[in-house]
């Protein structure tokens, strides 16, 4: 089945119309734009209106994270673990409804970006109560979830699929359940708003004086930045990357050294 990424419909209407954005139950987000912003002689004024359709529906996983993550990112598994067959019915989901050819780029990274979350989750709630993903027998190695015919773990999705597609910001998206990762986002990710959302994921990452502390001749980096250092110089150095999108300008000859990693669960 082929997906539209962006339909374009014009219509008629008697009425004065400047403008609106709406978000349907279907994930779909609908605006209209009057073309003139007036009504002419006759009393029709015409607009355009764009829908965006999600090749994916992610609404099951976003329910559960408004539910159970905070703002700050910290994650209620306990409350998840009275829910996590609502959680195994997604990942069913996502088993049986994998990207093909026909979706968008965003679309892919946005199922495999909460695929990694979702499993990741699921990995916990199979082993909770637990201090630390670390405490878990090769948590990112385990092979636990078939996907088609391929039996996928958290390594093949992370550095096979998701690094494979050449958008460092995937690594403030996923999250490896621990204390210094990047928090948890309490929304899941969509492919109309990928690239806001992983802007905002980058941003809040480096503005957590708790895993980076940026000054102009000196940062403190998460090791994040060590353990990826290529995928975030395709385009330029790493201080090019990070200001991008730090709130300071960095110096190129700024002193960087990298913060101890914390595993604990990030609860």
């Amino acid at each position: 089945m082929k997906y539209l990424s962006v339909l374009l419909v014009t219509i008629i209407f008697a009425s004065s119309y400047s403008g609106a954005q709406s978000i349907n139950e279907n994930n779909s987000i609908e605006i209209s734009l009057g073309l003139d912003g007036t009504i002419s002689n006759d009393g029709i004024t015409e607009t355009t209106e764009i829908i965006y359709t999600e090749a994916f529906d992610h609404s099951i996983f976003n329910k559960l994270l408004q539910k159970f993550v905070s703002d700050n990112g910290n994650v209620n598994y306990k409350g998840l673990k009275g829910e996590h067959k609502t959680l195994l019915s997604y990942i069913d989901l996502l088993k049986t409804n994998q990207p093909n050819e026909d979706w968008s780029n965003n679309d892919k990274l946005a199922y495999w970006i909460n695929a990694y979350n979702a499993l990741t989750i699921d990995l916990i709630l199979k082993n909770y109560p637990t201090k630390s993903i670390k405490d878990i027998k090769d948590p990112w190695d385990q092979r636990l979830w078939k996907f088609g015919t391929t039996w996928q773990n958290l390594n093949d999705i992370e550095h096979k699929i998701l690094r494979g597609m050449h958008e460092p910001r995937i690594h403030f998206a996923i999250v490896c359940a621990s204390i210094s990762c990047p928090k948890l986002q309490n929304t899941a990710f969509t492919a109309s708003e990928l690239d806001t959302q992983l802007t905002n994921a980058t941003k809040e990452f480096l503005a957590d004086t708790t895993k980076n502390e940026i000054s102009t001749e000196e940062i403190k980096l998460s090791k994040i930045f060590k353990w990826f250092k290529k995928d975030f110089e395709t385009n330029g150095s790493l201080i090019d990357f990070l200001n991008q999108y730090s709130d300071v300008k960095i110096s190129n000859s700024a002193k960087k050294s990298f913060k101890d990693y914390n595993w604990n669960l990030n609860k």
